[in-house]
């Protein structure tokens, strides 16, 4: 018990140092879905984390645009993976309808597989490319190393309207992939470490 009580802390001051404050339940879940990812990434190998320590900052990732991010009630997030950014907000935005696409079979059996454990009632698992899902604009559009901005906006325009926000979790290469966009979107660029999230808000009409 004290062995598992320590990872739920770990996570829990993880989170709290970025100014996340989750409830019992949602950490406990999160506490959850790191244990069986590792599991099931033994078999399996659907992500590249192997550590409880490196699921813990990929969690703590996933959740840093909460803090100013506004709340959706529908999210899609584009090419899931094992879970990362799209299951991880659902957890946090327990109110907020969640759509996963994902492509590849192994790793969508496992979005299922936690969608029932974590009894995850707000998720659904769309197991293809985001351009062949048909369904109502989203409120936001997310996506963590799938491929640029730009491209992101085009694979997605179909569920969008404009309304619709993107959060799109970048890496170095983004300030290269704006040069294409200068001009035509109102957004905002939050830097966290070598992380940069890329809050785009709307059309810019000027």
């Amino acid at each position: 018990m004290v062995g598992e009580k320590g990872k739920s802390v770990k996570l829990q001051e993880a989170l709290e140092q970025e100014n996340i404050f989750l409830e019992k339940e949602q950490l406990e879940k999160l506490d959850s879905f790191t244990k069986k990812l590792l599991w099931y990434n033994r078999v399996h190998n659907i992500s590249a984390l192997r550590s409880e320590d490196e699921v813990i900052r990929n969690i703590v990732d996933s959740l840093i645009p909460i803090t100013f991010v506004q709340k959706p009630k529908r999210l899609l997030d584009v090419g899931t993976g094992a879970g990362f950014p799209g299951l991880i907000l659902a957890i946090a935005w327990m109110g907020t309808f969640v759509t996963l696409t994902e492509p590849l079979q192994k790793r969508v059996s496992f979005l299922k597989l936690m969608i029932a454990n974590l009894d995850l009632k707000n998720v659904k698992v769309f197991k293809n490319r985001v351009e062949q899902l048909q369904d109502e604009p989203y409120n936001l559009i997310t996506s963590r190393a799938v491929t640029n901005a730009k491209m992101l906006l085009s694979l997605t325009s179909h569920l969008a309207n404009k309304n619709t926000h993107y959060l799109f979790y970048k890496g170095s290469s983004l300030l290269r992939e704006l040069d294409s966009l200068k001009g035509k979107l109102n957004y905002d660029i939050v830097q966290k470490e070598k992380r940069n999230y890329l809050y785009i808000k709307g059309q810019d009409d000027s």
